[in-house]
């Protein structure tokens, strides 16, 4: 299975997920610092939900 981060991610070692495509309707998501740890699978719509939240500035930031 190929993951895949963020290209906002940076290669700083931060705070990042990874996902994984090729799931029809879901999106399996995990720790980049952890990659042989759990990942959580969500809904595609409700991964959608989220992302969109956040590009909105929905969520507070850390800072």
């Amino acid at each position: 299975m190929a993951w895949y981060k963020s290209s906002y991610s940076g290669d700083n070692g931060g705070d990042c997920i990874e996902v994984a495509p090729g799931f029809p309707g879901l999106v399996p998501v995990r720790d980049s610092k952890d990659p042989s740890g759990p990942a959580l699978v969500f809904p595609a719509d409700a991964w959608r939900s989220f992302v969109a939240g956040v590009r909105a500035g929905e969520f507070p930031t850390r800072g």
